[in-house]
């Protein structure tokens, strides 16, 4: 073994088997193989490092905002000595970072989930005889047999393959299985879906049998690169939580100078340092959003409930509202925009052309002809494709090669039962399919001579049959046509035999030519229009498929994809300020590698986009993890690509992702509103705290801290969930994306914050100042507490909408709100009227006289909220 590693795809059978040092039909010896053992390591993928749960756990602590609550807590509990309300502090964020550990997934579940793919058993050559043996147990050099219906253990360099043919498309995406051969490729520099005479780990076995020498294991093979790519990419963060994290430090920033002010004031007014600490912690409880998390957990799985319905389902909590924001969506061609079905599109016969309708495995379909050319009985062009095949279709279910799959569904379109047939023509002899002639022919008694049927490559069977000059170029001409359609073109023909005798491929002379039948993996119904949809919505659409650019190019123009195509090499090549000025005018990739999805993820972020990638395969998993929002499919994707990504299709519909597009800006502008809201009490607050501090209005503490809690978690929390949880605008899918970098709340919109927390802040300070001229300061806290908590409620009504008044009847018509509204009022009443809660909250009973002027000075915020919205709605009017 030499330390640099051969590229063994150009390498002879001869040279790959010298390179490892190992004979054929002797295998590696068993002392060898330990040996290689100890050098490579077992055949199965590295772990992710796995963080301890105590890690985790402390990591949750990381949050200022919980920083703030525990220091205010421990604070409470000593020097204050208020027990109950430290406990409830402590335990607040015991419950934050329990909620956080819950949402957090596994960083190594991609990674487990690459590891249950792995084979449990190989037949492997060692000592000279066959044996079975685990798959980890395979090493270098191993000479290992595979046959149809195996998975391939390792990577490996082919020592023989008859009739082999591997279906790659977890791999490389490629939709079709891929014949192979021991010959040799050309170049090192060759795309891995064209490397014919390899074989990779966990592609499986379509046909035929073959023989293998493994030349890479566990993390060294193609799919164990793309387990350590998993392992190196992090979590994205989405759009939300940048913004709530940008938020949260402005929040802070503020909060701290107001309250860093506050102490200042009261120590220098010569209050008690117990009374100074216990409105510290008040404030502190009051002024930072103790239910910000809360609230948009709880928005977000609301939104999580609503998708799932859609047939989405969101793994990460927060990546809900990502989909809102998507502003470009590469999505995997099979199985995703296709269904990942072969079907015949169209069928030619000699002066003739037909057009098939239905997709799929599904036998309900048409076979219809051009208008003005004689019908022809079809049975005899027809024959060939069930009796030259060997797949089973049965009620839409494929067993067998795919493309065969598509030429026996044409014939039962065309009046034929397969099954039936093959029982009245059986097989007298068999030429097998081979890539060294590409081209299958059976042999059947018929009418007392031996009837010979071919399927193949066009230019294969053509060079076998007699035509003239004439037929032989319309013969091309049709080929091309189809081929520029990005068909796959097979041909059928036939010769009759008096007998069958010696090499079946010298009998194949002087065929009589059948048809040509152009097959293609049909696009989804949904599909077009969910395209369509997003062009509509400022969504770009790229299709990355592993299949040759002039069929994804021809599938792209069909379902209306934007863009030129180009090739995954193409793409390499480019460097990345090519790649940054060309990538609008590309809307396919084809020939795709790993690296290279991933890479365009990396272009279009760098260019501002929010970022979803959908696939199925195991070579779509680094790209999902990479993506701001990576869309699995559950019915095709393979158990890697659900782990990485962030959403799963359960009905694998590309128009799925549209729908949830919708619900995910409808989430987002929901969430906006409840920004606002909370933006808008919090000001409040600040002004509340602050300004009794410079007035001792209270002896600086206008609310105790249990009470901000109580507020905190009932008004504010239910009026928040109604807020969040309210119906679309009608016209949401006809707005572009938000830009990334869209603030949650602009500057202007800051400002009105802050003039609105003003009017609530100096209103309530009043209420309590006028309290606590003639009653207990216990009395004049309920009176202020009251007064701020309906001026919360009235606020939540006027964010609502931004133009629209708070007296219009849409106002009553959310069901959810009306009752959150409810629940908070509820709340409001018992906080002051129930003997527990009184004992609790430290409150009193409130007389009438009392609740009105409570009533009247919460509600008093509607008022200029009113008159902006007069304005707005005169300027929306009037003609500019």
């Amino acid at each position: 073994m030499t330390e640099e590693t051969p590229v063994f795809h150009v390498l002879t059978v001869p040279e790959a088997l010298a390179a490892e040092n190992v004979d054929q039909q002797h295998g590696l010896s068993s002392e060898e193989a330990a040996a290689r053992r100890d050098r490579y390591g077992p055949n199965r993928f590295a772990e992710a490092k796995k963080e301890p749960w105590w890690r985790s756990f402390v990591r949750q602590y990381a949050d200022p905002m919980q920083i703030v609550l525990l220091l205010a807590g421990l604070g409470s509990l000593y020097p204050l000595k208020q027990w109950g309300t430290g406990v409830l502090l402590i335990a607040l964020t015991l419950l934050n970072a329990a909620l956080g550990l819950h949402q957090e997934g596994k960083a190594a579940a991609a990674i487990d989930a690459l590891q249950k793919m792995m084979i449990v058993k190989a037949r492997v050559r060692r000592d000279g005889a066959l044996a079975e043996l685990p798959a980890e147990e395979l090493v270098p050099g191993d000479v290992v047999q595979i046959e149809a219906g195996d998975v391939v253990p390792a990577d490996g360099r082919l020592l023989r393959a008859a009739t082999l043919e591997i279906g790659e498309s977890a791999l490389t995406g490629e939709s079709l299985p891929v014949a192979k051969n021991v010959e040799p490729v050309a170049s090192a520099q060759t795309d891995l879906g064209d490397r014919s005479d390899m074989a990779y780990m966990n592609t499986n076995v379509t046909r035929g049998s073959g023989e293998l020498l493994v030349t890479a294991t566990g993390m060294a093979t193609e799919v164990g690169r793309i387990s350590g790519m998993l392992q190196a990419e992090k979590d994205a963060q989405t759009p939300l939580t940048r913004q709530l994290s940008t938020l949260t430090n402005q929040i802070l920033f503020i909060a701290g100078f107001a309250l860093l002010a506050s102490v200042v004031i009261n120590l220098a007014r010569g209050n008690e340092f117990t009374v100074v600490f216990t409105a510290a912690v008040a404030f502190a409880v009051s002024a930072i959003p103790t239910g910000l998390p809360a609230v948009v957990t709880t928005i977000l799985s609301m939104g999580t409930q609503l998708l799932a319905r859609s047939n989405a389902i969101v793994k990460r909590l927060r990546s809900t509202e990502t989909l809102g924001s998507t502003s470009a969506i590469n999505s995997d061609k099979t199985g995703t925009l296709t269904l990942n079905q072969m079907t015949a599109a169209e069928m030619a016969i000699p002066g003739r052309r037909y057009v098939v309708s239905g997709g799929g495995y599904a036998i309900e379909g048409s076979i219809k002809r051009v208008a003005g050319e004689p019908d022809v009985p079809l049975e005899e062009y027809l024959l060939p494709m069930i009796l030259a095949s060997d797949a089973v279709v049965t009620d839409g279910a494929l067993i067998g090669d795919p493309t065969e799959g598509a030429l026996v569904v044409l014939a039962e379109k065309g009046g034929l039962d397969a099954v039936a047939t093959r029982e009245k023509y059986p097989r007298v002899a068999e030429l097998p399919f081979d890539s060294a002639y590409k081209l299958m022919a059976t042999f059947h008694e018929m009418s007392g001579k031996i009837r010979c049927f071919v399927k193949g490559a066009p230019d294969q069977v053509l060079a076998r049959c007699r035509v003239t000059p004439e037929q032989h170029e319309r013969y091309l001409a049709e080929n091309e046509r189809m081929a520029r359609q990005g068909l796959r073109v097979m041909a059928t023909a036939r010769c009759d035999l008096d007998t069958v005798d010696g090499d079946l491929l010298d009998l194949l002379h002087d065929l009589e030519p059948l048809a040509l039948v152009g097959i293609v993996d049909p696009a989804r119904p949904q599909a077009k229009d969910a395209i369509a949809q997003a062009h509509a919505a400022g969504i770009e659409v790229r299709m990355i498929t592993g299949d040759h650019a002039i069929t994804a190019a021809a599938i792209a123009g069909k379902l209306g994809i934007r863009g030129r195509a180009i090739t995954g090499a193409e793409f390499a090549a480019m460097s990345d300020e090519e790649a940054d000025r060309e990538i609008g005018g590309i809307g396919v990739i084809a020939r795709v590698t790993p690296e290279h999805k991933v890479r365009l993820i990396e272009v279009l972020k760098r260019k501002g986009h929010i970022v979803a990638m959908t696939g199925d395969g195991v070579n779509d998993a680094p790209a999902l993890k990479k993506a701001d929002i990576g869309i699995a499919m559950g019915i095709t994707g393979t158990e890697v690509s659900k782990e990485a990504a962030a959403m799963i299709l359960t009905d694998d519909d590309f128009a799925t992702i549209v729908k949830a597009v919708e619900l995910g800006r409808a989430l987002y502008a929901n969430l906006k509103k409840y920004i606002f809201f909370q933006m808008g009490v919090l000001a409040g607050m600040i002004v509340t705290f602050l300004g009794a501090s410079i007035g001792n209005i209270a002896a600086g503490v206008p609310f105790q801290p249990l009470q901000s809690l109580w507020l905190n978690f009932t008004t504010q929390v239910f009026q928040a969930v109604g807020l969040g949880y309210g119906k679309a605008e009608a016209d949401i899918m006809d707005r572009p994306p938000r830009r990334s970098d869209e603030p949650l709340l602009t500057r202007r919109a800051l400002g009105w914050l802050g003039l609105l927390g003003l009017l609530m802040g100096a209103i309530t300070l009043l209420v309590i100042w006028w309290a606590d001229r003639d009653n207990s300061v216990d009395q004049a806290r309920t009176m202020g507490l009251t007064a701020f908590s309906i001026a919360n409620l009235a606020f939540s009504f006027t964010v609502r909408s931004e133009i629209r008044s708070v007296f219009s009847l849409e106002t009553f018509g959310d069901k959810r709100f009306v009752i959150t509204t409810g629940m908070s009022a509820a709340a409001i009443v018992l906080a002051t009227e129930f003997g527990l809660f009184q004992k609790i909250l430290h409150t009193t009973s409130l007389d009438v006289e009392h609740w009105l002027l409570c009533l009247l000075a919460g509600g008093f915020v509607v008022v200029p909220t009113e008159i902006r919205k007069a304005v707005l709605r005169r300027r929306a009017r009037s003609p500019r």
